[in-house]
């Protein structure tokens, strides 16, 4: 089977990683990858999805999944591009990508679908969101993709007015409009679901750490860490109560709405005093979150991502881990604000036992891979206790070095019931 993965960062890293392990025999492709990716799948040059559909045909690609986010929605939508040629993509059409690229659409898809979730105004201008916002905090979201960074819970007006300054006036994030959002309150977490049609099946739940150190302090980051399992991060019946409340309604949502969706989604949730509700959808696996999940999920993850994509999930392709998994991120100096590229990375060879997933690196002109990103590496640990992953990732993350690296080392740890 000849698979082209599109996308670039961690999260691709780790779905070729995933598929390269998969017992199916498989030609990997990537683009636009990476010089890490590049040791286990094939480059593709493309300057476009015209051009990238036309490598497709040439190379006889049997699938197509999708990383990154933007190229569900770049001109026609991946997705689109694949179907004209005949090539199933694991990744939704544009017209359902929208969940993602538009929080008004989203919300307005929550709402017609009884899907809980705050309450919220849609904005246009400067003067609107000032008016739109009357109490703190207060949270305010670019309407439109932001690489994890279009989000701002504001304690104060002093806060809100900078982030108001960002959207509105450097156009930061492009343009778009904004939602002023009631602020929830409760522990976060990640449910992520393997979509085909009106099947689904959730896999390993997860917890990220958004904000760039210890404690949760310092400005919002595209994450810092993550950590997952299976049956432990949460009580089975509160999984259960997200899939009843949030997870089914979202698909048959879809399905009433005439939104065709095959591929990978993921709900941010809130899990408030009355119960979860939901932040965010992503039309894609989380990053970091891909890091710590994928290592859990055992099987022939290949085989059935293809089959998925052509409209059947088998869901007995795939069984997972009950291990624990956590995610350490090494982050340039620099990040989130102005990455620093271009310094040398040490002790890549010395570590052991754990999952090295390259996220922002390239290699010189000596072969040694140098920083080329905010976000540089994951080191992704797996063991049967919480506290035993979490020892595992740190240890061997401290192998690691470069000038100005910035790592927390509270992933696993804060905001985290002692069930391990």
């Amino acid at each position: 089977m000849r698979i082209l993965v599109v996308g670039k960062g961690g999260r691709e890293h780790a779905l070729v990683t995933a598929l390269h392990e998969s017992p199916s025999e498989t030609e990997l492709f990537a683009f636009p990858g990476s010089d890490a990716i590049h040791t286990l799948a094939r480059p593709v040059t493309a300057d476009n999805l015209a051009s990238l559909a036309a490598f497709m045909q040439q190379e006889r690609i049997d699938l197509c999944v999708a990383g990154e986010e933007s190229y569900l929605i770049k001109d026609e939508g991946l997705a689109s591009a694949c179907a004209a040629i005949g090539i199933p993509c694991w990744g939704p059409p544009k017209e359902s990508a929208q969940l993602e690229a538009s929080k008004d659409f989203a919300k307005r898809f929550m709402l017609r679908h009884g899907i809980p979730t705050a309450s919220y105004q849609h904005v246009t201008t400067l003067d609107e969101a000032r008016h739109a916002i009357t109490s703190f905090p207060t949270v305010l979201k670019f309407d439109g993709l932001a690489a994890g960074k279009g989000v701002a819970i504001c304690p104060d007006a002093a806060a809100a007015e900078a982030f108001l300054h960002e959207v509105f006036t450097e156009r930061r994030f492009g343009p778009g409009d904004l939602l002023v959002e009631e602020c929830l309150h409760g522990p976060e977490i990640s449910i992520f679901a393997a979509v085909s049609g009106g099947d689904y099946q959730i896999l390993a739940p997860a917890r990220d750490y958004k904000r760039i150190r210890d404690n949760d302090e310092g400005p919002n980051t595209g994450g810092m860490g993550a950590v997952s399992c299976r049956e432990g991060l949460i009580p089975p019946e509160l999984l259960a109560e997200i899939e009843r409340d949030v997870v089914a309604p979202t698909i048959r949502g879809l399905q009433s709405d005439g939104l065709p969706y095959q591929g990978f989604l993921y709900f941010g949730l809130m899990l408030t005093d009355t119960g979860p509700k939901v932040l965010e959808y992503n039309c894609r696996f989380g990053d970091p979150e891909a890091q710590a999940v994928l290592p859990l999920i055992q099987g022939d993850l290949a085989r059935y991502i293809a089959s998925g994509a052509q409209g059947k999930l088998e869901k007995d392709l795939i069984h997972f881990s009950a291990d624990w998994s956590v995610c350490v991120i090494l982050a340039s100096a620099g990040y989130p604000d102005q990455p620093r590229t271009g310094d040398l990375i040490e002790g890549l060879e010395t570590t052991s036992g754990v999952r090295l997933y390259h996220a922002g690196t390239r290699r010189d002109t000596q072969g040694n891979y140098v920083t080329q990103g905010g976000r540089v590496l994951a080191v992704a640990a797996q063991a049967t206790t919480r506290e035993e992953a979490v020892t595992k990732a740190n240890a061997e993350a401290d192998k690691i070095h470069f000038a100005g690296l910035q790592r927390r080392s509270d992933i696993g740890r804060l905001h985290f019931e002692p069930r391990g």
